[in-house]
């Protein structure tokens, strides 16, 4: 009795383990860190286009590079956090445990 006790916490020890391993994954997506990171940046560069002085555009040929380079910033970071709602990581597949994938199909008559 005491040994089906133990098989149980061990079963919901390890279905708790993968619950948080899938929202580790999930964190810790690229496309996370990578839109966010743009989007700070661009933010931050826009900014910088919005109070650059005359000087600074005078510089990039009358192109006001920061402004452009914000937005293109932002649209990127907007793009992969978009990217990311809507195609979110699936679930990693639960391996097959020995004795449930036999008998079906794929063994001799």
């Amino acid at each position: 009795m005491s040994d089906s006790y133990s098989d149980k916490n061990l079963q919901d020890e390890v279905s708790e383990l993968e619950t948080k391993s899938v929202t580790a994954a999930r964190l810790f997506d690229i496309r996370r860190i990578i839109g966010g990171l743009f989007v700070v940046y661009g933010v931050i560069v826009t900014i910088a286009g919005f109070v650059a002085s005359d000087d600074d555009i005078d510089k990039a040929q009358g192109v006001n590079i920061n402004l452009w380079t914000g937005v293109g910033m932002l649209v990127l970071g907007v793009f992969f956090l978009a990217w990311l709602k809507l195609r979110p990581t699936a679930p990693p597949v639960p391996p097959l445990e020995e004795g449930e994938g036999e008998g079906e199909g794929g063994g001799e008559e």
